[in-house]
């Protein structure tokens, strides 16, 4: 995809090594768009259109660090923030600490990323950014840091649409339900009858892919799509409508 002058876009992508985000990155370069990773580790493919770098964006200071030298090399277009992390404890077992460090994961990181992409959007009057949430925003046993700071990614999303309308800059969420990534199976062993049983009560009658997650992000990225902004895009196969039994 090329701007108005023929000029190729770049896509940063947080946790594009794997999971969501490889997918999608997959897809971007493979149609002849520019994408740059970044990450805990760096992609196991390479491609020509493919930059990757390494950080740990649950520290403030590395995370910070990593934006500035990123929008140093590369003029970043469209950010999609799709690094998380679920830490499943019952009320009696979660911690203050699980939350700060999420909410830098899935607050702080993109903040830090888009503001220093924010100088080039806004000169280049164009800007896509969509955070990937989770349908576990609107609550789900087990994920009180992790629905909390998820919620908490719709809220920030709708005021930077707000705020960024007249710039040409668009701020989307798309919400994931489950979905069959190292994530899910880190939590649902995989082929269990658990897993078997959490696709028979989603509508649709399956769980999700990563590229069902990606096809839903392009269409927030694309060019065509600055009459939309400050939504969020349940992707969860209709459980959002009647929920998710474990």
């Amino acid at each position: 995809m090329t701007g108005p002058m023929g000029e190729l876009r770049t896509t940063l992508i947080t946790g594009g090594n794997s999971g969501i985000g490889e997918a999608l990155a997959k897809k971007l370069v493979e149609s002849g768009q520019r994408v740059v990773s970044v990450g805990l580790d760096k992609p196991s493919w390479t491609h020509e259109l493919l930059a990757a770098y390494c950080a740990d964006l649950t520290s403030i200071d590395e995370t910070r660090a990593i934006a500035q030298q990123i929008c140093r090399d590369h003029a970043i277009d469209r950010l999609v923030h799709n690094a998380g992390i679920i830490i499943p404890n019952l009320l009696p077992d979660v911690r203050p600490e699980d939350i700060l460090m999420l909410a830098q994961l899935h607050l702080g990181a993109p903040m830090l990323l888009t503001q220093a992409a924010l100088e080039g959007m806004l000169a280049r009057r164009f800007g896509r950014i969509v955070f990937v949430s989770s349908r576990a925003a609107m609550g789900a046993a087990t994920r009180s840091a992790y629905s909390a700071t998820k919620a908490g990614v719709h809220g920030m999303a709708r005021t930077w649409a707000l705020e960024l309308a007249a710039s040409g800059i668009t701020v989307n969420v798309v919400a994931p339900g489950p979905i069959l990534t190292d994530n899910f199976w880190g939590i649902v062993p995989k082929g269990s009858e658990q897993q078997e049983r959490m696709a028979r009560n989603i509508p649709v009658g399956r769980l999700g892919s990563r590229e069902d997650v990606a096809h839903a992000i392009s269409f927030f990225l694309d060019e065509r799509s600055d009459f939309v902004t400050g939504q969020v895009l349940y992707v969860c196969g209709g459980a959002s409508l009647v929920g998710l039994s474990p």
